[in-house]
């Protein structure tokens, strides 16, 4: 008797596991964003825009459950809608060509009003504060910090092909598969190895030569060039396409976007 009073609680367990499962997928499919935010995202961000209205829907309900799956952490400031809304998008730009894509390695995002030094120290009386977004391990571990000004300076301008949240997002693509440089193995076939850090060395060297128009700030590192240049790719596509072809040909395919 014992013997079966185990067994139907063990299968009861079971069919309870996948019921729940079941119904949380129900419900995640259904995640979506207000007729406001939508808004929001029509008058602000221009990659949403340029969307067709099938990928609009698809694009919105990402952002949705994205921002389902984290907590923004206001320091100093009010995150408003536009914000949030803002911070969501910037999160599902650069992995929309890959449709089951989550960010395993971000559980909170730390909102700061202005820019902050490596210590986190933002105040007014703090000297040397430069940084505008931040990830990384140890204590940034799964944690994100950005600007609030700088977050939305990235949507404002769309003519400099800066984007501080995108590059922000785009290290944690890079981390996704345990390292972070320059080359995310998560996005990249390893038969792009050798080519994309070739180019990589190029771009550099003329960057270090005043011979291009890629963000300075490029030239740091590997894995700065590559935050970099996907900044300039989401940001003004057709320019990159033009002046660096090479480049935009392999950050489409990296990113199984093409934009133009």
């Amino acid at each position: 008797m014992m013997i079966y009073l185990i067994s139907f609680f063990l299968l009861f367990f079971v069919f309870y596991l996948f019921f729940k499962s079941f119904f949380k997928s129900k419900k995640d499919n259904h995640l979506d964003l207000t007729s406001k935010q939508i808004d929001i995202l029509e008058k602000n961000v221009l990659f949403y825009s340029n969307l067709s209205q099938e990928e609009k829907n698809r694009f919105s309900k990402r952002v949705a459950d994205f921002l389902s799956r984290i907590n923004i952490i206001e320091i100093s400031c009010i995150a408003s809608e536009t914000d949030v809304i803002l911070l969501g998008a910037s999160a599902i730009i650069p992995v929309f060509g890959f449709n089951e894509w989550n960010y395993l390695n971000l559980k909170e995002v730390y909102l700061f009003p202005n820019a902050f030094n490596y210590n986190l120290e933002y105040s007014k009386s703090i000297k040397e504060k430069t940084i505008l977004g931040m990830v990384g391990n140890g204590k940034l571990k799964d944690r994100m910090v950005i600007s609030q000004k700088a977050l939305r300076h990235g949507f404002q301008n769309k003519t400099d092909k800066n984007n501080t949240a995108i590059h922000e997002f785009v290290h944690l693509i890079d981390m996704a598969d345990g390292n972070i440089d320059g080359f995310p193995e998560s996005i990249i076939k390893n038969p792009f190895v050798l080519p994309w850090f070739d180019l990589m060395h190029k771009k550099i060297d003329k960057i270090n030569k005043n011979k291009s128009d890629i963000n300075s700030y490029g030239a740091t590192s590997k894995i700065e060039f590559f935050a970099v240049a996907s900044e300039y790719f989401f940001e003004r596509p057709k320019l990159l396409k033009r002046k660096h072809p090479i480049l935009y040909k392999n950050l489409s395919q990296f990113f199984n976007q093409d934009l133009v």
